[in-house]
């Protein structure tokens, strides 16, 4: 039998602690433009979705993060992924709402907000480079967050922050903000942190509702070995790791590093090839 990978909780909502990264299957490699082409031109449909989606899947983590509402192919593979495995696929979406102070921004974050709740989101967390824009520094607050958060619980979602900037945690937990789960970016190797990580770990540890942390590898400047041990042995029991990957076997890779990583052990993987295998230091 499969291992199936550990859960925690959100708001009631069961979720598996790896979440499902779309980077690179959606074209932000955060590498190159080349990068992102590449990634583009293998995942053009639902169907090229469906392996990698299905090689989480039967390692019970059944959480995707995704601004679903940039890619329909990827919403219909879930879908139809779905169907084939006999199970529910969580979708955590992060929709850029138009967050102008106007009856016409909110009436159009309404209706991103109900068009994600209809593709089948469970969990609705705005987009960082919105939420940011509400944010008041002097003041210590996120202004008018309780009207998103609100439109959010009105369709059936759980609310939640994408919070690149660490304020936002902090921020959210002194004014009690209806946020039960943020996104903040977290690696071994600061990539794309505003802090230093030792600030961003501290953040975390005392974060009052868990956290999805993001960016593992760094984009892949670091191996999977090297970033996902850092990531599972620096975070809570109820936080979550969420860990993309370019085709199904690195998808198995990636879990089975984790879960030694959970399990203080080293992981069953293969040697890195090279030219001359013949060496002391491969064994």
């Amino acid at each position: 039998m499969i291992q199936q990978f550990p859960r925690t909780e959100v708001d009631g909502v069961s979720l598996s602690r790896m979440i499902i990264g779309t980077n690179w299957l959606l074209g932000w490699s955060h590498t190159s433009v080349s990068a992102d082409e590449m990634i583009k031109r293998r995942y053009d449909s639902a169907q090229a979705f469906k392996p990698v989606l299905e090689a989480y899947l039967r390692h019970g983590i059944d959480t995707i993060m995704a601004p679903f509402a940039l890619s329909p192919e990827l919403t219909r593979a879930v879908k139809e992924t779905e169907q084939h495995m006999g199970r529910e696929i969580i979708m955590v979406d992060t929709p850029h709402l138009n967050v102008d102070d106007t009856p016409e921004g909110r009436r159009e974050s309404e209706q991103i907000v109900k068009d994600a709740a209809k593709r089948g989101a469970k969990l609705c967390l705005i987009h960082h480079s919105k939420a940011e824009e509400l944010v008041n520094k002097n003041q210590g607050e996120i202004v008018r967050l309780d009207d998103y958060t609100k439109m959010i619980r009105d369709a059936g979602m759980v609310p939640g922050l994408s919070a690149h900037m660490p304020e936002l945690i902090v921020y959210s937990d002194k004014n009690g903000y209806d946020v039960q789960t943020y996104i903040q970016i977290f690696n071994c190797m600061g990539f794309l942190m505003q802090v230093e990580i030792e600030t961003v770990a501290s953040i975390i540890h005392n974060a009052k509702k868990p956290v999805m942390t993001i960016k593992s590898m760094a984009a892949g400047r670091c191996s999977p070995y090297v970033g996902l041990t850092f990531s599972w042995n620096a975070i809570r029991a109820k936080d979550m790791v969420t860990v993309g990957a370019f085709s199904a076997d690195e998808a198995e890779e990636d879990i089975e590093i984790s879960l030694a990583a959970i399990e203080h052990r080293f992981p069953d993987m293969e040697k890195r090839s090279s030219p001359n295998q013949n060496q002391a230091a491969f064994g």
